[in-house]
This record gives C-alpha cells, structure tokens and sequence, in this order.
C-alpha cells in the first residue's frame, strides 16, 4: 500500500471518530436537557409537559442505536487496533451510559405525573439541588470525553461524593416528613424514586469518566471511589430533625 493510501485511510478513520465523538456529545446534551426538563415540569406542576418528556426519551434510544451501528462499521470497515481500538471501545460504553441516563430523566418526568396530583410538598426543591449536581457531572464528562481530557474525568470520578452526599441528606429529609405526616407517604415515595433515578444518573458520569480514562490512558482507572450514598444504612432519623 502506497504512502498516500495509508494517509487517506487514517484521514478518513479520524474523520469518522470525529464524526462518532460529535454525535456522542450531541446525544449527551440532549439527556442533559431532558433531565433539566424534568425537573422543570416538577415545579410547574404540567402533566402534559411531563408526557412530552417522558415521549422524548424515544429521541435519545434512537441515537443509541445509530451510534452503535455506526460503531460496527468502524469495526468492520476499519479494523481499529490499539488505541485506535480503545476509541471505538469507548463510543459504544459511552452511548451505553447516556441511553440510561435519558432513561433516568424520563422516569423522574414519569414520577413527575403522579406527585402533581398532590398537595405541594416543601421538599420537592430539593430535587432541583440534586439535578443540578448531576447534570454538571454529566457535562463535565462530555467535555473530558470531546478533549480527551483524562484528569478531567477523573475529577468528576472523585466529585460525584458530593451528589452522594446530598442524596443521603435529601433521602432522611424525606424520611422525616413521612414519620412526621404520614399523610404524604404517597408523594414522599415518589420524591424518594425520583432523588435516587438522579443519584443512578451520577454513577453513569462516572462510568464514562472511567471509560474516557482508559481510552486515553490505555489503563483502567484503579482506586476506590469515595462512594457517601449512605441510604442502604441510614442512621435512625429522629423527629424534630426536619429542617425550618
């Protein structure tokens, strides 16, 4: 094969990664916005509204679909090695973890219906602080993933604690008004749900923090994550715990 072949063939291999890495943080930003949506149709209180986000999740499997076709022909039209072979590894873990974070963001849309049939609740803001935590992680590893920033991701690695942290905060918040007014058990359990579809929605920025640290690393990403999801084990929550 002719110097100029091989040229063409590596130039036409990184354009279509390019291309791969484009569509992946486009579906990436979509889950996103449909979890921000989410949380949106909560505080408005929009059954419609809340429907139509949980219809859009189709949206987000679709691109997961094409994405891993397009992974395939890569494979077979390609033949990465390597690094090269890391890369395409990596785009279909990766599509892998944003399908489900869409999934995430529709079924909190989902528990959204039900809750809006109730009295408003005071800890349903709490929710927002969670979302807001979690879509940062997830596009902080979107940028890590577009640049290949590996110390990036690690870093969203080590911050998810913080969303651990206020998931176990938010979790006994709940359980202290349940005890206190079984009235809004109901609703409580539904916020309960939902808190922990955003909390699953910090793992998977995870899992892709540690796949972008392999695909650049060319080494798996060793060590125990400071994990504060302390709600399989809560301490006794008291009455008269509940905040002002």
């Amino acid at each position: 094969m002719s110097g100029s072949s091989k040229e063409h063939i590596i130039k036409s291999y990184d354009d279509e990664l390019m291309r791969l890495t484009g569509e992946l943080v486009r579906m990436g930003e979509l889950a996103v916005s449909q979890l921000e949506a989410a949380i949106d149709v909560v505080d408005r209180r929009d059954e419609r509204a809340a429907q139509h986000v949980v219809n859009n999740d189709d949206a987000i499997d679709q691109l997961e679909q094409e994405i891993s076709h397009d992974v395939v022909r890569l494979l077979a039209l390609r033949a990465p090695i390597a690094g090269d072979l890391r890369n395409v590894f990596a785009a279909l873990r990766i599509a892998a973890d944003i399908e489900r974070i869409g999934d995430y963001a529709a079924n909190v849309a989902k528990r959204s219906i039900p809750l809006s049939m109730a009295a408003p609740l005071t800890p349903t803001g709490g929710l927002a602080h969670l979302a807001e935590l979690a879509a940062e992680e997830v596009r902080e590893v979107l940028r890590a993933y577009r640049d290949r920033d590996a110390e990036r991701a690690y870093k969203v690695w080590q911050d998810d604690v913080e969303l651990d942290e206020a998931y176990t905060a938010y979790f006994r918040e709940l359980l202290t008004y349940m005890m206190e007014d079984p009235r809004v058990i109901t609703p409580c359990t539904h916020l309960l749900f939902m808190a922990k579809n955003i909390e699953r929605i910090g793992d998977h920025a995870t899992n892709i923090a540690e796949n972008v640290w392999f695909q650049v690393k060319g080494e798996p990403l060793i060590g125990q994550r400071d994990k504060r999801d302390l709600t399989s084990n809560p301490e006794p929550v008291k009455l008269g715990d509940r905040p002002d």
